[in-house]
């Protein structure tokens, strides 16, 4: 009995670390930007430690990690091998981490007025969040008004 207890406890010590793992996030933004920050509070708000690099130059940061040019936002976060590109909310991610396929990661291409950070009075667009894989297919993700 206590074996089975010690392994169920081991188990759940396990789950809990790789589930704390994908919180921190490495977020990489332009240090002029302030709808950036205003994602990463976003994050925060929603559980995630953002850690913070600011590069004057985003190009090279976005062709370092794969970002194809016609998913390019202003910011671009790393989640556990993951990449993420612009106001993606917060729980898209969560649902992609929690079932990623072979994605490579998620991307809101442009900067969509009401998308997370993005938000000003009631202006809302309807945008996609788009999934990619590293070689450069797409699929729709989710779709938000």
């Amino acid at each position: 009995m206590k074996k089975v207890k010690k392994l169920a406890l081991t188990s759940l010590m396990l789950v809990s670390s790789s589930v704390f793992a994908a919180t921190e996030v490495t977020s990489y933004k332009s240090p002029y930007c302030g709808c950036c920050t205003e994602w990463e509070d976003h994050m925060k708000d929603n559980g995630y430690d953002v850690n913070t690099e600011k590069h004057e130059d985003m190009a090279a940061i976005k062709e370092k990690l794969g970002i194809d040019p016609r998913l390019a936002s202003c910011h671009t976060a790393v989640i556990d091998g993951y990449v993420f590109e612009g106001h993606i909310p917060a729980s898209d991610i969560k649902n992609f981490l929690a079932d990623p396929k072979d994605f490579k990661g998620l991307a809101v291409p442009g900067m969509p007025m009401g998308s997370p950070g993005m938000e000003y009075g009631d202006q809302k667009d309807k945008y996609q969040v788009v999934a990619f894989k590293e070689n450069g297919k797409l699929a729709l993700f989710n779709t938000h008004n």
